[in-house]
């Protein structure tokens, strides 16, 4: 029984670190997104966290695109260690 419950604890765990990792790739996708509308930094920073809490962004032009790196630390418990990270890049001056 106790190996049942410590297999559960994992799975469950698991699907809580792929929860987290949608919700970056989705921050790091909007972020691009308005970085290349001209929207400022500070502002693309407040989107991030407001999807992910905790959750850093960095940026990066990369010729005509520009690119955003999302990334946040692990949940607690056994993937505790895990740091997450999502990139993404957009057409600068896109709509």
């Amino acid at each position: 029984m106790p190996a049942v419950v410590l297999v559960l604890a994992c799975c469950l765990g698991a699907v809580q670190v792929v929860g987290v990792q949608v919700r970056l790739t989705d921050a790091a996708a909007t972020a691009a997104r308005a970085l290349a509308r001209g929207d400022s930094p500070g502002r693309a920073a407040m989107l991030v966290q407001q999807a992910v809490s905790g959750a850093s962004l960095s940026t990066e032009g990369r010729g005509e695109f520009v690119c955003a790196r999302v990334t946040a630390p692990g949940l607690t418990g056994i993937f505790a260690g895990l740091t997450l990270e999502a990139r993404s890049c957009a057409l600068a001056g896109g709509l």
